[in-house]
């Protein structure tokens, strides 16, 4: 019996633990980072924040074969814990990739009055399909964990 395959990114911002886990709650901040990709259009973004409730983003992707058709990329989530703004979990799958959901833990951790350490764990499963992904499961969240940054939450500098 193999392990799981688990995934553990992190990222430090210069914004509070509670505005930063609010972006991950709030549609109209959620759909400029969560599961957007460079080339993609995020085209709706449900957010139903509350224990049970679920999330639905969809992105519009081009396909991979390199034509100029495209498919819509749509990942889903049941949220499992919500502990503002402390811990975040949720069920998360893209169908029609994997079917199965596996399971999401955000930390967010204050490290100064206007700055936070972010902590995502993702646990892929123990089957083939974790081990093939693990690397661009592990890509993916780092990317989109910069684009929070990036794109909700970016660095001023005073001239």
């Amino acid at each position: 019996m193999s392990s799981s395959v688990v995934v553990r990114v992190s990222h430090r911002y210069t914004a509070p633990a509670e505005k930063v886990f609010d972006a991950w709650l709030t549609p109209s901040q959620a759909a400029r980072f969560l599961f957007a990709t460079r080339t993609g259009n995020i085209m709706r973004c449900e957010i139903e924040p509350f224990v049970g409730g679920e999330f639905r983003v969809t992105d519009r992707r081009p396909t991979a074969d390199g034509d100029e058709s495209v498919f819509d990329a749509e990942h889903r989530g049941t949220y499992v814990e919500i502990e503002r703004p402390i811990r975040l979990v949720f069920d998360f799958s893209v169908p029609p990739y994997a079917e199965a959901p596996t399971r999401v833990a955000l930390e967010f951790r204050a490290t100064g009055h206007a700055a936070c350490e972010l902590i995502l764990t993702h646990d892929l499963g123990d089957d083939p399909e974790a081990h093939h992904y693990e690397s661009q499961t592990r890509q993916g969240w780092t990317r989109m964990l910069e684009r929070l940054e990036k794109d909700v939450f970016p660095r001023r500098i005073a001239i």
